[in-house]
């Protein structure tokens, strides 16, 4: 009997262990499955510091950027080339440009032209690792543009308004019988919140529901969905009545998730209607960074999760919910402003100053900072600067869609303050992942490389007949002119080609080609720039008569700075490359007009080159080139460039005149270029660069392309002489200055001297910073020029 008792007391006991060690197991699962996600994964932000906002066609638009690592943020040296466009109404780009990227920051600078129309546009910039999250974690910015040459046309009919209602139960589902919180945006035509009162009603037609907008057309409101029944919303404008808002659909059976804040403390509160579940499990990551996983039994259908808030990282935290059988179900966002962001003060030496003067400035940050500085005139066309680097980084950056006046939510802790930010981040989702990517063991590769190095040019393999990608061909890429540059590749297995360039800059001519063993193909460029388009709204753009005058008066300034210094705004600095062609120095090297000029390339390379030989057949023309270390000739044709550009037909540059070469450089050893290897090397070079007429293969492909941009030195007069002082020669300027890369010194301050112009007025000093450690900050000041009469 005493052994009997035993036996039934261990099998009590391992059955009530079995629950425990599968929970365990579950845990540790959802635990292993998201580190090894962080582990392989890097997320990327860019923030773009643009000088000013309102533009002139005709003058300059100057930018900062600051790349950080999306979970620190702090500055990462990953990518080396960033881009920039900006596009229309129509989200076309207008203006696209490459930045290079040096320790996380790059600045360039963009001229607008006169054929852009006047309106809103957008800003957007991104890596091209950035590019595998997709554009709605671009960088986004709008800026105004008007253009005083072109007329305004039809102001926008003010009764084409319409509006945008969504609703966003909390946790992501409404369930039959489970009170929820429901969350809504309220938007006009251009995305701004907008506050209508609105109803739910049943089946009925009954009111079962009221909302109305709290701050930027979010609310929220309670609702428990009864069983069988459907609901429908309705919004009433006073202007154009009652229309319908879709609602989201009830479910029979789910999971419900209820998020409260008391005492430094949160609380989830879990209910469901679902079958068999007997546990559900809370992950708790903040930007990718694991902060905690959770397990409670359900009891009565219902389960709580009690999180220390202090548990939680700075910024916008995910807490998602998973069923027993490691499903996620329910999912939140929860956002805690970073508690000492990085202080940034600006101090001048006098709050006013006269025409021409010089402005000190001294900046100070708590430690040592990287920041960009700009000053420059405030009036009704261009107001006070928006979109900090500290919103923009710890909150803007993480939610989809835009976020209405993101500064707000980093003032004073107030409940009106935490009632909003909570309304925020039941509305605008967070996805830079999905979780089956997550929790599947084989991940996948990401579509788009970081530029590590260099700009990357893609190009693309098509079978002629299907259009399918061709695996394996072999292709070169060359950049026309001086020194030669040529790179080479290997199709992957969707046909798809990648070319690595260094320092890379300014406008190219590009000729791809695939060799002659795969001549049926032909090698395409693409373009690196992210063909999706953007989906925020931009704004309507009405410019009020009543600002003419302002107008007139920038519009002239603008042409008096263009005709009196327009080469001295920013000018290119055209950095130092390797001149060195891309084999290095040649085996055998000629000058050809230091030997006697014969009429025909066959004379040349028989009388003074003896590193290649030429023969012809049959077929036509053949070259070899002596393998230097055996003192043989290579069986199989080398590669053979004019003035880089390859070409694979031996009778067409037999043909041409030597008198059109002025020199030749000859490889006399097998060469490997990337994953190609050649028989030597005959590099033609014309005396312009400029190919001198030689005509292409038609399969090769050729293409303008634009670089990096040159990088640029801005342009700010100095009046520290009584002959400047009294120089004659008109100072408009309404931008004082811009300094896109300021550096605070080890006590974390720096000094800036700049003057100003002849046009009075009240001027914004305005920074944004970033300090190695990851804390992001902004400030601004104002100062006032007046005429003095002497």
């Amino acid at each position: 009997m005493k052994l009997a008792h035993k036996l039934a007391f261990l099998t009590v006991l391992l059955s009530a262990s079995q629950p425990l060690l599968a929970q365990t197991e579950t845990v540790a699962a959802l635990q292993k499955a998201f580190e090894s996600h962080q582990t392989r994964s890097l997320t990327e932000k860019l923030f773009v510091h643009t000088d000013r906002s309102t533009y002139l066609t005709g003058e300059l638009m100057a930018f900062r950027m600051f790349c950080v690592d999306g979970r620190q943020h702090r500055p990462l040296d990953m990518s080396k080339v960033a881009y920039l466009e900006v596009m229309d109404k129509d989200k076309k780009p207008v203006l696209q440009t490459k930045i290079r990227l040096s320790q996380g920051s790059g600045h360039g600078a963009l001229f607008l032209p006169a054929s852009l129309a006047s309106g809103h546009y957008l800003v957007r910039a991104y890596t091209n690792w950035m590019k595998n999250t997709g554009p709605d974690y671009f960088f986004e910015k709008t800026i105004t543009l008007v253009n005083p040459f072109r007329q305004l046309g039809l102001p926008p009919r003010r009764d084409s308004v319409a509006y945008d209602v969504q609703f966003f139960p909390e946790g992501g589902h409404l369930v039959a019988g489970l009170s929820s919180k429901v969350a809504f945006r309220m938007t006009d035509v251009t995305g701004k919140g907008t506050s209508l009162p609105g109803f739910v009603l049943n089946q009925q037609n009954d009111t079962v529901a009221r909302f109305s907008p709290a701050r930027a057309g979010i609310g929220t409101f309670t609702f428990t969905p009864e069983p069988g029944q459907t609901y429908r919303a309705v919004v009433r404008d006073a202007r154009r009545g009652i229309f319908a808002a879709p609602f989201p659909a009830v479910q029979g059976s789910g999971y419900a998730m209820q998020v409260s804040e008391t005492g430094g403390r949160l609380s989830v509160q879990v209910q469901t209607r679902t079958p068999a579940s007997n546990a559900v499990y809370l992950l708790v990551h903040t930007r990718q960074s694991l902060k905690t996983v959770l397990y409670q039994p359900l009891v009565n259908e219902a389960a709580r999760f009690d999180l220390d808030l202090n548990s939680l990282g700075e910024g916008i935290s995910h807490l998602t919910l998973f069923d027993g059988q490691r499903q996620p179900v329910c999912e939140r966002l929860f956002f805690r402003p970073p508690a000492q962001p990085l202080p940034v003060k600006l101090q001048t030496d006098q709050p006013q100053y006269a025409t021409r003067s010089r402005v000190s400035l001294g900046v100070s940050t708590a430690r040592p900072a990287d920041l960009s500085v700009s000053v420059y005139r405030l009036d009704s066309l261009q107001e006070t600067e928006k979109g900090s680097i500290l919103a923009y980084l710890w909150l803007a950056s993480d939610l989809r869609g835009t976020v209405e006046s993101p500064e707000y939510y980093f003032g004073e802790n107030t409940p009106e303050r935490k009632e909003a930010s909570d309304n925020l981040m039941l509305t605008h989702g967070w996805r830079r992942f999905r979780w089956e990517n997550v929790l599947r063991p084989a991940p996948a590769s990401p579509e788009f490389l970081p530029e590590i190095n260099g700009h990357l040019v893609t190009g693309q393999v098509q079978d002629p007949a299907t259009g399918a990608g061709v695996p394996s061909v072999e292709a070169v890429l060359s950049v026309v002119g001086k020194p030669t540059r040529l790179y080479g590749a290997r199709s992957d297995n969707r046909g798809r080609l990648l070319f690595e360039l260094t320092d890379f800059y300014g406008p190219h001519e590009l000729v791809a080609a695939t060799l002659p063993k795969d001549s049926l193909f032909r090698a395409d460029i693409l373009s690196p720039f992210a063909e999706t388009p953007s989906a925020t709204p931009l704004p309507r753009f009405d410019l009020s008569p009543a600002r003419e005058a302002e107008l007139v008066t920038r519009s002239v300034a603008m042409q008096v700075q263009n005709a009196y210094h327009r080469e001295r705004l920013a000018p290119f600095r055209i950095p130092a490359v390797d001149s060195l062609p891309f084999f290095g120095t040649a085996d055998e090297r000629y000058r050809l007009d230091d030997y006697t000029r014969f009429t025909t390339m066959e004379d040349v390379f028989r009388e003074y080159v003896p590193g290649i030989q030429a023969r012809k057949r049959r077929e036509g023309y053949r070259l070899q080139v002596l393998n230097l270390p055996y003192k043989m000739f290579f069986e199989t044709t080398p590669l053979v460039l004019v003035d880089g550009v390859p070409t694979f037909d031996m009778d067409k540059l037999m043909a041409v005149s030597p008198l059109k070469m002025q020199r030749l450089e000859v490889v006399t050893r097998q060469y490997f270029l990337g994953p190609l290897v050649f028989s030597g090397i005959a590099n033609f070079s014309t005396y312009k660069g400029d190919l001198a007429g030689f005509r292409l293969d038609p399969r090769i492909s050729q293409l303008d392309y634009e670089g990096l941009q040159w990088p640029r030195e801005y342009y700010a007069p100095k009046y520290d002489t009584p002959e400047r002082q009294r120089s004659r020669l008109p100072d408009l300027r309404n931008q004082l200055f811009w300094a896109p890369e300021v550096r605070t010194d080890s006590t974390g301050r720096a000094s800036l001297d700049f003057y100003t112009s002849d046009q009075t007025g009240r001027y914004l000093i305005i920074a944004n910073g970033l300090s190695a450690s990851g804390e992001a900050g902004q400030a601004a000041t104002t100062i006032d020029v007046i005429n003095v009469v002497k």
